[in-house]
């Protein structure tokens, strides 16, 4: 912080209540810093974050006097207001303090923001045995390995049991891969118990014996020491005098796979690109703009549902396009548009909503509103409703950053309509071409047509495939009907569109072994920080 000159000064984050403007919940407060005209504060501030809300923060300064009686008692130095996925986005979020009637201060207050870790890696194990007990009369064992967590209780939870190696006294067993959450539970202390068995058709398997370890053991074979531990069976180490083991247990391999989060590729400069994403049916079933009763009918005081939809994704959205200046909310192509007729009597399934080709941006959310209210009165409603030229626009840029071989730009392609769709047959082809490209489909039903097709292009009760039997290599597509969320506020509707978002990001990048760009080699310079 930067401050005028003041005795003891303490920071407090207060959260909005969703219900009401004037209410907010105390979220928590730092540390006092005194006799400091530019603190660093030390306290870690938490909050929960979820990509699919949006979550609006505010941050008091207080000047505290050394007999103060609470925060009623301090001098307010100022405020800053931001979004938490302004601050996840840009890393570091600086802007100037308020005070009160909005007066911008000389001060500022820079908010920096960092994942608590989870346990969500991977660690890939491989086991061999030497020389096991033989417990078969005619043949050699049949060994299987078995790998218990032991908990707080004391009791065994089973985190993997291998296939059986048949007739066989030094088996290998195959690689498996199990994530540190259950092996562990994230504690690498946590003790894990090991048993061998020999397998008998009958169910009642043999016991051959066991040894203890920890994950933390278990990770020094990642130093270059082969760790093997010998296989113990308790009674025969109670009654034979020169009883050395049953066998010895050897890790093969050991490896850490790590899960990089939603997260990571946010803060390691991912960009949800809601750039060339806007799809909006013009077609002539939304009836007339010039009636009241149609679905693009412009009321003077309410938005019609393809606003409220628009603004509803398009907030959440604008807080993680970093490549455009701060003042501009959101730089969108939502001028790409379903099937109208132009002015000059051409029907046309793609073209700009501000009749710019060579510019189709528009200047933020205010300016894809303006964009399409704009147009309204120059164009004519037609159709058919073909879709597919809109997805295969949107796959062509995403096609492009896919050769890339980074995770710098991820597209969500926006498509508002109101019924049936006429091209399901190419509409499929392209959702499944898509799926291997990093871009998402949020389609968002406006009215009360039949939406049965859209329901089955979403995937949830099915694998979606291509009219020729591909199937679609991931799940890309999120359909939800506006008259769910008609008498729900707009933060509802956007969290149910986008909750899917996070994770299809997560899933293309780690499938295609797409690490986070290094947030250290990220060039700070290039981010945009807000005034």
């Amino acid at each position: 912080l930067s401050l005028p000159p003041s005795p003891s000064i303490s920071l407090s984050v207060s959260l909005p209540l969703p219900l009401s403007l004037s209410l907010s919940v105390s979220v928590d407060r730092t540390e006092v810093i005194r006799s400091c005209i530019s603190p660093v504060f030390s306290k870690v501030l938490l909050v929960d974050y979820y990509f699919e809300e949006v979550q609006r923060l505010r941050y008091e300064l207080h000047d505290i006097s050394p007999a103060h009686n609470g925060l009623r008692d301090t001098d307010c130095l100022g405020a800053m207001e931001c979004t938490l996925g302004q601050i996840v986005s840009q890393r570091k979020l600086s802007k100037a303090l308020l005070k009160q009637g909005n007066a911008t201060s000389k001060s500022s207050i820079t908010v920096t923001s960092e994942e608590l870790s989870g346990n969500d890696d991977y660690v890939e194990l491989s086991f061999r045995a030497r020389k096991l007990d033989d417990k078969d009369f005619f043949s050699k064992s049949d060994p299987f390995l078995e790998i218990f967590r032991i908990n707080d209780d004391g009791s065994g939870s089973l985190v993997h049991r291998t296939e059986t190696v048949m007739n066989d006294l030094s088996p290998v067993w195959k690689s498996f891969k199990v994530s540190l959450n259950t092996l562990c539970s994230g504690d690498h202390d946590r003790q894990l118990k090991c048993t061998v068995y020999d397998w008998d058709s009958n169910g009642k398997h043999d016991f051959i014996g066991e040894f203890q370890t920890t994950y933390k053991e278990i990770r020094t074979d990642l130093e270059g020491r082969q760790m093997q531990w010998d296989c113990i069976n308790p009674k025969y180490q109670l009654k034979k005098k020169n009883y050395r083991n049953s066998g010895v247990i050897v890790l093969n391999h050991c490896k850490i796979i790590k899960m990089y989060s939603f997260l990571d590729y946010i803060m390691g400069g991912c960009q949800i690109q809601f750039t060339v994403s806007v799809a909006i049916d013009f077609t002539a079933s939304n009836g007339d703009p010039k009636n009241s009763c149609s679905l693009h009918y412009i009321h003077p005081y309410q938005p019609n549902e393809y606003l409220k939809a628009l603004v509803a994704v398009g907030e959440i959205c604008q807080d993680y396009d970093s490549s455009i200046p701060v003042d501009i909310t959101l730089c969108c192509e939502a001028c790409l548009c379903v099937n109208s007729t132009l002015t000059r009597s051409q029907v046309s399934h793609d073209f700009a909503v501000n009749f710019d080709e060579d510019n189709p941006e528009c200047s933020g959310i205010q300016g894809v509103v303006e964009a399409y209210q704009g147009c309204l009165p120059k164009i004519q409603l037609y159709g058919p409703t073909n879709i597919a030229p809109i997805i295969q626009k949107v796959a062509s840029s995403a096609s492009e950053e896919m050769h890339t071989k980074e995770a710098m730009e991820y597209f969500i392609l926006l498509i508002l309509t109101d019924g049936v769709i006429t091209d399901m047959a190419d509409t499929r082809e392209a959702i499944v071409h898509a799926s291997h490209l990093p871009m998402s489909v949020i389609i968002v039903g406006v009215g009360n047509a039949d939406f049965s097709d859209m329901q089955m292009l979403d995937g949830d009760d099915g694998i979606l495939r291509s009219p020729k039997g591909e199937p679609v290599l991931r799940d890309i597509v999120q359909f939800v009907p506006f008259k769910d969320f008609k008498h729900a506020s707009p933060a509802a509707l956007a969290k149910s569109v986008l909750a899917e978002v996070p994770n299809q990001v997560v899933d293309y990048y780690n499938a295609k072994g797409i690490h986070p760009k290094c947030l250290s080699d990220y060039d700070e310079s290039t981010r945009p920080f807000s005034p």
